[in-house]
């Protein structure tokens, strides 16, 4: 469960940079006065490391516009009153833009060393804060968007969630966990997450839950078990992992023997598959039915960007439609639940009016792009607005914009990726940000690309 992190918790060092705004100030933001025994304090600057793991709100990251703070939902919901308060707090103590993460998480922007506090505040008083900042980062767990609302999934997974939620927090030996490793839990049904790649995931499958293992080649099936014993099983198959691991981040990294060992673990456990399991990439927006009366509403941002006035207003919206939490995916988007048909509907319409997207064919959802400059140190090229330049020239497959090597917007191959470095772009075609380019275009270049 969590907790209030007193003596873990980050404070801010003084500082007048990326001070929060002060129009539009919401009561109950205020930035407390701090306990006296909230115990020592550890300076942003002294928490803030080299990158190359996931930012929390006890370790936060710097980039271009200031300090990113990532808020993981607890069994992959937020509820209203929590969405609402990370709205305001994004707006108070940050620079009002919100990321929808690929880990279906929200993260907020523009954070100072002076505001940082404030934030944190906030999500300790709505119960959104880990133990500490190790506990925090390996709670990584991908859940469907509409467990517990979709009749068509046999199993609720959002109980198989929490109970990785409590094992991780529970066993500190897995807070030494690499913070990219994650879980998916998915529980099939109208909104499947199967596509999508974890080191670990169980899937509903019938009565029982298949349990893989993330290769090199995608999600190997080893077996099945029942629903009160599968997050037990993933947490087994996390242990191994620590136990074979040296340098390796990923289980997909551990190689053939390492894998190997894993499986061998975990064979007693696991009973046989039937089958094969098919993989469901389907990403519905707008008006979903969901059967026995029940509708679910999608929607989505362009490059998962929203706006803190953008989600206040939906928040209103959903909230007068019946729905009690909104769920994040990892395809940059939220799903919510709606009474009937005709509140479903006016989510969609109230959704579209504040510039969010209700069409799975809308043509930027092929386009993913990274903050870029300014907003992020690593690059050199506003990738973002080059990409909305981009989507204009109608360009029929999926293009990748990123602001440098890193590829943080996507890690699977997209048909053009443009690559910044030094102000210009590389082109590669039919890859990764990782592949080698095959020539360099200028910004004002790139545009004709798309006519080749």
């Amino acid at each position: 469960m969590p907790w209030r992190a007193a003596s873990g918790r980050l404070a801010a060092t003084p500082s007048t940079r990326n001070s929060p705004r002060q129009s539009g100030r919401r009561s109950g933001l205020a930035d407390p006065p701090r306990a006296a025994d909230e115990g020592p304090i550890m300076s942003v600057a002294a928490a803030i490391e080299v990158k190359g793991w996931c930012p929390g709100v006890l370790r936060p990251m710097q980039s271009g516009d200031g300090l990113i703070a990532r808020v993981r939902p607890w069994a992959g919901a937020f509820g209203l009153a929590e969405a609402s308060a990370l709205a305001d707090a994004s707006e108070v103590f940050g620079n009002g833009h919100i990321d929808l993460t690929r880990r279906a998480n929200l993260q907020i922007r523009g954070l100072g060393e002076t505001s940082l506090s404030g934030l944190q505040d906030i999500v300790e008083r709505h119960r959104l804060v880990d133990r500490s900042a190790d506990a925090e980062a390996v709670r990584n767990i991908m859940v469907s968007p509409l467990a517990g609302l979709d009749p068509s999934e046999r199993i609720d997974v959002r109980r198989l969630a929490r109970a990785l939620e409590s094992g991780l927090a529970a066993d500190t030996a897995l807070h030494s966990l690499p913070s990219k490793f994650g879980f998916l839990v998915d529980g099939g049904g109208s909104v499947s997450i199967s596509g999508e790649r974890a080191d670990v995931a169980l899937r509903v499958v019938g009565q029982a839950v298949a349990v893989g293992l993330d290769t090199r080649s995608g999600a190997e099936w080893i077996g099945r078990t029942s629903p009160d014993a599968a997050a037990k099983t993933a947490l087994m198959a996390a242990r191994v992992f620590l136990g074979v691991r040296r340098e390796q981040r990923r289980l997909r990294d551990l190689g053939d023997e390492g894998l190997a060992h894993v499986r061998s673990v975990l064979a007693p456990l696991l009973g046989p598959l039937d089958g094969d399991l098919p993989v469901d990439r389907d990403r519905p927006l707008g008006m979903i039915p969901l059967g026995a009366g029940r509708t679910a509403v999608g929607i989505a941002a362009a490059f998962g960007r929203l706006e803190a006035h953008q989600l206040r207003s939906l928040l209103a919206v959903v909230e007068d439609a019946g729905a009690t939490d909104i769920r994040p995916s990892p395809w940059r988007s939220l799903y919510v639940g709606a009474r009937d048909i005709a509140a479903a509907h006016r989510v969609v319409e109230a959704a579209r009016d504040i510039g969010l997207i209700v069409e799975a064919n809308d043509p930027i959802l092929r386009i993913d792009a990274c903050p870029g400059a300014p907003d992020c140190r690593s690059s050199s090229v506003d990738a973002r607005r080059d990409a909305r330049r981009f989507a204009a020239l109608g360009f029929a497959g999926t293009l990748h914009v990123s602001g440098c090597a890193k590829g943080c917007a996507r890690s699977t191959p997209a048909d053009l990726v443009l690559v910044g470095e030094q102000g210009h772009y590389q082109v590669v075609r039919q890859g990764t940000t990782r592949d080698a380019p095959e020539r360099t275009v200028a910004v004002e270049e790139a545009g004709t690309l798309f006519h080749v």
